[in-house]
């Protein structure tokens, strides 16, 4: 569980090997014929502007010399062409590239969040939300524009330099090896920090990912940071993380920027020395004016995109730490899923048969060892014990949240392991202690499991359980806007509209899990008439602290020591006087004092 903290660095699996960027052309492959049609543009772009130095250097030692004013004009308006064509095609490879970097953005994002979708409870229980975020969001929109522009680009370079290199061995030999002698050097400089750099880059995405799960866990506990007067605290551990990024990041960046210093230089020496063999070791008669122009011009040119490799190397070596996270989580295995030969569930009558589960969160603490009971279709039962007896993880096994480690569970005699996931869930509602509410108006919460449902039957909902008379006092009624996770509705409005949620869903199977804890008394009361019309017919699985809630329960069961230890009606289990009694009439003299 070490993983679950802000300030605990997560450790790639394996190293990056160039699989990762294999499967990363997955996505590209799909644009193909944009990105063809953006190098071809792209090509034309680099030949048209190459002949710039021919130009200039045939109008050096030329027309200059010959006077010809006539073709020297031309040559002028030939040079404004070649540049207004290069620069056309240019903008119009840059619009197509952006359009495409976009395109992959949305799909690897909508790929990553499909995933997540899928993933079980345990994934999110083991991992700080700012941690997942930061890479569906910020990682994704790194590494797009390498995969689009960037391997546009280094195909584009290296035509750059052949293209580059066709044309100055076509001006001068002799000269164009001096500029190809830079290159072993480069070649060195590149080796010795490849390494460093990339493991520099890894741990400023490791300091950024604590920083983010550090500030999205204080954001969602502001109120908390508050009431105990944290802030001086929570500031302190900020500070320390942020620095800790900033330094990482300084380090990273210390890497990537030694690359393009030593190309600048390697390249400002290539010139000196284009000038220094022109002009006194070779003769004078074979190398004029113009081909020292045109090779200084075509030296720049050429160590021009050795140098934007360079930055691109860079970018890739700064993007591989994030595509590796990416790709981590795309690899995170579904550890609930539906089985390959996995059939649809028949309408649920409400059977459900407990034989012998077994269960545990983390290996070697088990949480139900050996639990076997049977509740028959329109039953009533009752999960009552201590804190962390494992009630919640029942009614969680049930829904499949998670999936057991021995036994199993049958509904109407299907074992649930073997219907789909959609089917299973899709006729059992489940009401949660902690009533999500998400970001939009009250009836598009209440509708969020029966999208088809009429404002009709919202309406109907809401007012079996008693919310409709709130919800009516509110200034815009169901149409009221409501903040991520209900921030101006009580607990108790929450948990209504909860309820109000799941009858609309119409289940077969109800689960309620301290589903009234933040309801008061008399509300509760009100609330109860409209649960037994709830619970009329239907399988019913109710977990609660307030045992007067439950009386009236077909069965209770008392959970502890891993299992079952009572079951039996409310008067029975107090006849008995055991552990039910016992924490009955505990509650019973709390209340009374």
């Amino acid at each position: 569980m070490a993983r679950n903290r802000y300030d605990i660095d997560e450790v790639l699996e394996t190293p990056f090997d160039f699989n990762h960027l294999k499967r990363s052309f997955v996505y590209i492959k799909r644009y193909g014929r944009k990105m063809i049609l953006a190098l071809v543009l792209s090509v034309f772009a680099t030949i048209s502007g190459l002949l710039e130095p021919l130009i200039t250097q045939y109008a050096l030692d030329v027309t200059i010399p010959n006077k010809d004013v006539g073709q020297l004009v031309l040559l002028g308006v030939l040079l404004i062409a070649v540049f207004a064509i290069s620069i056309t095609f240019s903008t119009i490879r840059s619009r197509v590239m952006t359009v495409v970097g976009q395109d992959i953005i949305f799909d690897i994002r909508t790929d990553l969040f499909a995933h997540l979708q899928k993933l079980s409870f345990q994934y999110f229980d083991d991992r700080p939300h700012g941690k997942i975020l930061i890479r569906v969001v910020n990682y994704v929109n790194s590494v797009s524009d390498m995969l689009s522009n960037g391997i546009i680009n280094v195909i584009l370079e290296l035509l750059n330099v052949i293209f580059i290199m066709i044309f100055m061995f076509f001006v001068d030999v002799k000269l164009s090896l001096v500029v190809l002698s830079g290159l072993p050097i480069f070649v060195a400089v590149i080796m010795a920090i490849k390494t460093h750099q990339r493991k520099a880059w890894q741990d400023e995405s490791n300091k950024s990912s604590n920083l983010n799960a550090y500030l999205e866990e204080n954001i969602s506990g502001a109120r908390v940071t508050q009431i105990f007067t944290r802030e001086e605290e929570n500031e302190g551990i900020f500070d320390r993380l942020s620095n800790k990024y900033r330094k990482a990041w300084m380090r990273a960046v210390t890497y990537s920027n030694l690359v393009w210093p030593a190309t600048d230089n390697i390249s400002i020496w290539v010139r000196a020395a284009i000038f220094l063999v022109g002009l006194l070791v070779l003769s004078p008669t074979t190398v004029t004016l113009g081909t020292i122009a045109a090779m200084t011009s075509y030296a720049s040119r050429f160590w021009q995109p050795i140098m934007n490799l360079s930055n691109l190397y860079n970018d890739f070596i700064n993007n591989i730490a994030y595509l590796e996270r990416i790709f981590e989580m795309m690899d995170e295995p579904i550890t609930v899923d539906d089985k390959e030969d996995a059939h649809e569930m028949p309408e649920i009558k409400g059977d459900i048969s407990f034989e012998h589960v077994n269960f545990a969160y983390e290996e070697g603490k088990t949480v139900l060892e050996d639990v076997s009971f049977d509740v028959k279709a329109g039953e009533s039962i009752a999960l009552v014990g201590p804190t962390g007896a494992g009630k919640s993880t029942i009614v969680s096994l049930l829904s499949r949240f998670y999936d057991i480690k021995g036994g199993r569970i049958t509904i109407d005699g299907e074992d649930i392991s073997e219907v789909t996931l959609s089917s299973l869930r899709s006729q059992m509602g489940i009401m949660l202690q902690d009533s999500f509410i998400f970001s939009g108006t009250i009836a598009d919460n209440i509708r969020y499991g029966r999208l088809d449902a009429t404002e009709d039957e919202i309406i109907k909902a809401s007012k079996v359980v008693r919310a409709d008379d709130f919800i009516r006092e509110m200034e815009d009624g169901y149409n009221t806007e409501v903040n991520e996770r209900g921030s101006l509705l009580s607990g108790g409005q929450k948990q209504l509209i909860s309820f109000a949620r799941t009858l609309l869903s119409d289940p077969k199977i109800l689960v309620l899990d301290e589903a009234t804890s933040s309801i008061d008394v008399r509300t509760e009361k009100l609330l109860q008439q409209g649960l037994d019309e709830l619970l009329k017919g239907r399988t019913s699985i109710i977990i609660a602290h307030r045992l007067s809630t439950i009386k009236n329960c077909d069965r209770i069961m008392y959970i502890d020591n891993k299992g079952i230890t009572e079951c039996g009606s409310h008067d029975e289990l107090m006849a008995k006087r055991g552990d039910y009694y016992n924490l009955y009439t505990s509650q019973h003299i709390e209340a009374a004092v």
